[in-house]
């Protein structure tokens, strides 16, 4: 449900200027609980005068979908309905979860197809975040629109005197940027930056905040660029999260970079502010170093924006008269984050940027493109590990690892070169030219040595262009999966008319994957590791024949049965 600002809607004679030049910042919808429905298709927004642009809708929002408030320790059921006319699927970023649910390439959800991936939540509270995933693809679904935030709460952050109304003076912030072809549609074949500039989907965006102190949710959505952030004023703000939730304590600032997939949770204040007044967070980023992604100097061109090497506004703010329970100070102390050490690390793994050479092969991870049926690099459960990214390139990366958080222990073998901005629990890096920068992490909770998880540079269309690999969790203690049982199931009733049951007849057999086809053999509904005690509900199946093919988590055998639906 939206949430309604009544008192943020005063004082429009005191912004009627600014009013001229901006559009009010787009707040995108909310839901909570454990039970989620998400619907995706195709939809238009009118981003531009003249032809509206075919844009990606969530749940009939055109562009960014609903924020998805969920709490640590419930186990979430999500329900996710392809009505696209492209296959997609969709990728919990920063969520720790098993592989069988994270959304990867693995989890395709085909047009008119109902996936139903659920997990315990154990992530810290912070803001984290849904997207398409699709391997050749992502860069079309991301630039759709299709995507949306997840906010974990959890006793800790509960505790603290933080703003958390949301859309009043705890605002969702997502950066990115596109180009349109003269038909008002995005670009998205040999670009890598936009033109103009959409936070939450709204050109030129303006908001209006109270005088006191707010926080910002930031997400940098963006295809290739970053953002090196501050206020227009050269305030000092405090980041307060990143990536994996809370700091220890908060860190000030004036400015902080911001590279594509990272997170950051920053609180402002508006306190000293007249009311009436306005000021600007902006993007500084002229005369950035060679490499910083958006610093290249051309306007036109892959790599050409007119954005490209310019300090430019995000989002306009005007400050309105403060709420009826202001938040007046900054937290001298947010966590009790213990972080691991490079001794605490039992193993060590390397990954190097290669190829991107100009008019050459595009770039890769230790020269091998990206194969969905590649497993690149094997993991102990519970294993204790230290990643060293290495970027022996002209330009600069950003490295995202799926389902853990990670602790950055060094950049160019230095500890203390890492910012204290980013000092906290991380699943996005920036990799910046002709540098390494090391972590380290535990992979725990979730064995599968069929289904892998994804580490890849966050840029979609580096993505899409095969720098990517995968990994596998392994349980050397667990059963050998070369152990083979016959995979022995009755259906029932049969037919059936609102739900489905499976029996078992084989004790020694446990389901990991249901997926069910209709007679022209289309994909109607994926269930990953599904409780089938609770029967499969097919009460929105037309009427008549249908397969359920089921797989054997420990042997990953497959059996086709058929039933049928009145």
């Amino acid at each position: 449900m939206k949430k309604i600002l009544p008192a943020l809607l005063l004082s429009v004679t005191l912004c009627s200027q600014a009013t001229a030049q901006y559009n009010t910042l787009k707040i995108p919808d909310t839901l909570s609980g454990t039970n989620f429905d998400l619907v995706l298709k195709d939809t238009f927004a009118q981003l531009r005068p003249g032809n509206q642009t075919i844009t990606g809708s969530i749940n009939n929002m055109s562009f960014w979908g609903p924020t998805l408030f969920v709490n640590k320790g419930d186990t979430v059921h999500i329900n996710v309905t392809n009505k696209l006319n492209d296959t997609t699927t969709l990728h919990w970023h920063g969520m720790h979860l098993p592989a069988v649910m994270d959304g990867g390439p693995h989890q395709v959800i085909p047009p008119n197809t109902l996936w139903k991936p659920y997990w315990k939540v154990t992530n810290q509270a912070g803001t984290y975040w849904y997207h398409p995933h699709l391997h050749e693809m992502t860069l079309e679904h991301i630039s759709k629109g299709l995507g949306g935030l997840i906010i974990v709460r959890d006793a800790k952050e509960a505790s603290l005197a933080l703003p958390r109304s949301y859309g009043v003076d705890d605002i969702p912030l997502v950066l990115t940027s596109r180009r349109y072809t003269t038909l008002n549609q995005f670009q998205t074949v040999a670009t890598s930056y936009g033109d103009y500039m959409l936070s939450n989907g709204t050109p030129d965006a303006q908001v209006s905040l109270p005088k006191q102190y707010v926080r910002l949710r930031i997400l940098n959505a963006e295809i290739e660029r970053a953002y090196d952030l501050g206020f227009s004023d050269g305030r000092t703000f405090y980041i307060i999260a990143n990536d994996g939730g809370l700091l220890n304590a908060p860190v000030a600032v004036t400015r902080v970079m911001l590279a594509v997939g990272e997170r950051i949770e920053i609180m402002v204040n508006l306190g000293g502010d007249a009311i009436g007044s306005s000021f600007d967070l902006k993007a500084f980023n002229s005369g950035k170093a060679l490499g910083f992604p958006g610093g290249e100097p051309g306007t036109t061109g892959e790599f050409g924006s007119l954005l490209n090497n310019k300090d430019f506004g995000v989002l306009h703010i005007n400050v309105v008269a403060s709420t009826a329970s202001p938040i007046t100070s900054v937290p001298s102390a947010l966590e009790s984050n213990t972080y691991w050490t490079g001794s605490s690390a039992t193993t060590t793994k390397s990954i190097s940027v290669t190829n991107g050479t100009p008019g050459g092969l595009p770039f890769d991870l230790d020269n091998t493109p990206f194969k969905i049926t590649t497993i690149n690099k094997t993991v102990g459960l519970n294993a204790i590990e230290k990643w060293t990214i290495t970027n022996n390139n002209v330009f600069g990366h950003t490295f995202h690892i799926h389902d853990v958080q990670f602790k950055i222990v060094a950049r160019n073998g230095s500890a203390s070169a890492v910012g204290a901005f980013e000092s906290g629990w991380k699943d996005v890096l920036f990799l910046p030219r002709n540098e390494n920068v090391s972590f380290v992490t535990k992979f725990e909770d979730y064995a599968d040595p069929i289904h892998p998880f994804m580490y890849h540079c966050h840029f979609a269309n580096h993505e899409d262009g095969g720098m990517m690999g995968q990994f596998v969790v392994v349980n050397t203690g667990g059963i050998q999966n070369s152990i083979k049982e016959e995979l022995d199931y009755t259906l029932y009733p049969n037919p059936a008319e609102n739900k489905l049951f499976i029996r078992m007849e084989n004790p020694r057999n446990e389901v990991y994957y249901i997926t069910i086809y209709n007679v022209q053999g289309r994909t109607v509904l994926m269930l990953p590791q599904p409780q089938i005690q609770d029967g499969i509900d097919i009460a929105t199946l037309a009427k008549g024949e249908y397969f359920v093919q089921l797989m054997d988590k420990k042997t990953k055998s497959i059996r086709t049965q058929k039933f049928f639906k009145q």
